[in-house]
């Protein structure tokens, strides 16, 4: 019974396998003898027109067979926003990283850098998260930091980025959010009697990210704890703070969202490379006319 268990296993795997590589020889048989400007001229048709499951497969086998030069470098960075639009982020954040790695000093650095932490921003919520508008503040970390981490490559490295304003107004979001974060944790340590992590919880939050919408929750969140575990001079003295830095309670105000939240994956435009050229196009206007490859 179990070795005709393990055949049928492995047939299933052989057929999976032979399903999922069926692309490969048609594409190989298509593509012979195309060369790097005519594959990806295709594979961004692909891609503009929406078969990005096409494009990516194309992109694949112009950066495999011509690996150098400007056209691998547009493959590495298109492909890594295909995958993106196609809901295929491992191999997306996967691209950038590789672009980064190997071309640190490109021009156009900073595109990989700021499609690292869109992908990142976004990543985790999820189709509903899409729908519901998911709060960053109740999402692992993980990826929030990942996001503030390539976005703060571009605000410090690349100042003068036409995507440094964007990036500096999503690590303030980012930053409301981890401290969230925080306070979503010692609430739970809260909530279920542990006040002593609670306190020490709500402390770091007020320490770590100073100057944020949740220091008024953390402060409440310290003030219940110290009461809990009957320190009165500890819970007065968080308590005159959180009087004298918020004198009116807590904030009733409706919360704004950032403009990006209304937006889903797929309404997010492709970032631009220039004013008067393609995003996707690297290289000058001018050279753009006379390719790098015709040396006639």
């Amino acid at each position: 019974m179990m070795s005709k268990i393990c055949r049928i296993a492995i047939a299933l795997l052989i057929v999976t396998g032979v399903i999922g590589c069926s692309w490969l020889p048609e594409v190989k048989e298509e593509t012979t003898g195309w060369s790097a400007e005519k594959l990806y001229s295709e594979a961004h048709g692909a891609m503009v027109s929406g078969n990005y499951t096409r494009a990516v497969k194309l992109f694949d086998t112009l950066e495999g067979r011509f690996p150098y030069g400007r056209y691998a470098q547009q493959a590495i960075l298109e492909g890594a926003y295909t995958n993106y639009r196609q809901g295929e982020t491992a191999p997306a954040l996967a691209a950038c990283d590789r672009f980064i790695r190997t071309y640190p000093n490109h021009v156009n650095v900073d595109y990989a850098y700021y499609l690292k932490g869109l992908i990142n921003f976004r990543e985790d919520q999820g189709i509903f998260g899409y729908i519901v508008e998911q709060d960053l503040s109740e999402r692992d970390p993980k990826m929030t930091k990942e996001a503030f981490g390539a976005f703060r490559e571009i605000a410090t490295r690349f100042p003068d980025s036409r995507y440094a304003a964007d990036s500096i107004e999503r690590m303030r979001y980012l930053t409301n959010a981890l401290a969230g974060y925080e306070v979503h944790v010692a609430r739970y340590y809260y909530n279920r009697g542990a006040y002593i992590a609670a306190a020490n919880r709500a402390q770091a939050t007020l320490t770590n990210y100073p100057k944020t919408p949740a220091n008024e929750d953390a402060l409440i969140v310290l003030v219940n704890s110290y009461d809990k575990l009957q320190m009165p001079q500890l819970r007065d003295d968080a308590q005159r703070i959180l009087k004298e830095t918020f004198p009116n309670g807590k904030n009733s105000a409706v919360r704004v969202k950032p403009w990006w939240q209304f937006w889903g994956k797929d309404a997010l435009p492709p970032p631009s490379f220039g004013d008067t050229r393609p995003w996707w196009q690297f290289w000058p206007v001018d050279d753009a006319k006379n390719p790098w490859w015709k040396i006639w």
